[in-house]
């Protein structure tokens, strides 16, 4: 039984553990305990035997619920769990299922509930899809890592149905565009340079599609009216498992450092990540088809949600230029 993340991008880099798992124990059914609002994603990676519907929301302790949902998961009979997140209350379920191997990293005090609990060492893994591949192997492995990268499966049927649905014209070359960062403006490219980008290539007779929740669908307006063309906005329109469906007909996608963003990666689009108040260095989207573009100013990465010295110069001196010349050079090298 794994216990996924609550993040999109979360769940994304923990597919290459799946895949690991899976080889390590061909013989082993892979159970992911997931909420709603990823379990589209976790439909698309073949290695997931079954999902397990994560009914609590992100604060919810619901004590008595969880030893219910662990009592239930009992009949399961699982061998071992793994529990990704660092928080306290996602190790009960596999605590009150009487898993008898629960592995993960110290997080919130969690002695009591782990018994193969494993202590970070940051440094040794500064990349949080390497914390997540470390914990198929025993703590004191000297084994290297394997470098797995995260890939979703997506029929052709599914694109023509989500396509069709919202009535969209495949027939062009599609720049997908993801200028929503859930953390906060700090990672978020400006609307008007996503603009000049936009107007760039639906001058060269491309179609411009625009990604994101419904708390990115005002961004999406700005970029389209800013850049006098008729950019198609989808945010807040389709759900995770069309707005998959749809990344994968792109011809190139431009995104901050976000969930879509890994989710680009892992359908293995040919992909511009652009980071502010982030690091790479910790979260970088998993694909040989990808340009990072960051200004390594002195005051970055600052994560925080807000620039602090008001400025945001990490983005606003990252220029629509930059951007459109690492645009044409992840599309040559794809192809």
């Amino acid at each position: 039984l794994l216990i996924a993340p609550s993040w999109i991008g979360d769940c994304v880099m923990a597919q290459p553990l799946l895949c690991i798992l899976k080889e390590r124990h061909p013989q082993a059914d892979l159970h992911v305990f997931a909420g709603g609002w990823t379990q589209a994603l976790l439909m698309r990676m073949p290695e997931v035997d079954k999902i397990i519907n994560n009914p609590f929301g992100h604060g919810d302790v619901k004590l008595w619920q969880r030893f219910r949902v662990g009592r239930d998961l009992r009949a399961e009979h699982y061998s071992s769990a793994i529990i990704l997140p660092g928080s306290l209350k996602s190790a009960l379920v596999p605590f009150f299922a009487r898993i008898p191997v629960r592995t993960g990293y110290v997080g919130e005090s969690r002695y009591s509930l782990i018994n193969d609990i494993r202590h970070l060492d940051e440094k040794h893994l500064p990349r949080m899809v390497d914390r997540f591949v470390a914990l198929a192997f025993p703590e004191n492995s000297t084994e290297p890592l394997p470098q797995v990268l995260p890939r979703l499966s997506v029929s052709r049927k599914q694109q023509a149905c989500a396509a069709e649905r919202f009535g969209l014209n495949t027939d062009k070359p599609i720049l997908a565009l993801c200028p929503g960062a859930e953390y906060g403006p700090a990672k978020r490219w400006p609307s008007r340079h996503f603009a000049t980008l936009a107007a760039r290539y639906a001058a060269k007779n491309w179609s411009v599609w625009i990604f994101g929740s419904g708390k990115d669908a005002p961004i999406a307006e700005e970029i389209s009216a800013q850049s006098n063309t008729d950019c198609i906005n989808l945010c807040g329109k389709t759900n995770l498992a069309e707005a998959i469906d749809l990344l994968a007909l792109s011809r190139v996608v431009v995104c901050n450092d976000s969930g879509l963003m890994h989710v680009a990666a892992a359908l293995d689009r040919p992909l511009v990540a652009i980071y502010g108040s982030s690091s790479p260095d910790h979260t970088p989207p998993l694909s040989a088809h990808a340009e990072i573009l960051t200004l390594d100013l002195e005051c970055a990465p600052c994560f925080e949600r807000t620039c602090p010295l008001k400025h945001t110069d990490c983005l606003e001196k990252l220029w629509p230029e930059q951007v459109a010349n690492a645009v044409e050079k992840v599309i040559a090298k794809k192809e």
